[in-house]
């Protein structure tokens, strides 16, 4: 009977004191409850993105040099400030900025992952983002990659960028048009948690 109670007190200590050390340490994460009415609007987005990788005033450099026994430069990578215009042409109206890191990531093709940030200065977009993540394959004639996000008026965004390069010297320096397609947030009321 002794053993019995011992037991069960000792059941009835562990369980106080693991609800005490729970609630004296806090929490990892906190879900709130929120009711979110969420009007979706579709916005379609088209410009020149600028790649210029040598010159006086580069807009991309290389970050990463692979080793030379690296098939097909695999693992370069380039940091990049790249400006986005209304036109092909350079000195065409800036709409805003590519900022991000681009590698070769394939060793059978010209493959480049793409980490990129376009950061719009120009019209209802000004101030706000959009980013995207995934495979460029640079000699396809169009190439399609995830919209992963936004900010601003972008909140929320999901969808598709399309790719085309109008330009590309033997240098490396490209003009490549963008299509983006995504859905995001309209306006937005989030109700306090209840």
């Amino acid at each position: 009977m002794a053993s019995f109670f011992i037991q069960t007190l000792f059941i009835l200590s562990s369980l106080f004191f693991s609800t005490i050390f729970i609630t004296t340490t806090g929490e990892f994460s906190k879900h709130s409850p929120i009711i979110v009415q969420r009007m979706e609007k579709r916005t379609d987005l088209h410009f020149y993105f600028h790649d210029v990788v040598d010159g006086k005033n580069p807009t991309a450099m290389r970050i990463v040099t692979p080793p030379s026994e690296a098939v097909g430069g695999f693992g370069a990578t380039f940091m990049a400030d790249d400006p986005l215009t209304e036109g092909p042409e350079p000195t065409s109206k800036l709409v805003g900025r590519a900022q991000g890191v681009y590698a070769l990531a394939s060793q059978h093709e010209i493959g480049l992952l793409m980490v990129m940030t376009f950061a719009f200065v120009e019209g209802t977009s000004n101030g706000s983002t959009l980013s995207i993540l995934g495979r460029n394959l640079i000699f396809d004639t169009v190439r399609e990659m995830p919209v992963v996000g936004g900010t601003g008026l972008f909140r929320y965004a999901q969808g598709y960028a399309l790719a085309k390069t109008v330009r590309l010297t033997e240098t490396g320096n490209a003009v490549v048009e963008y299509n983006i397609s995504v859905i995001h947030n309209g306006d937005s009321e989030i109700q306090p948690p209840i």
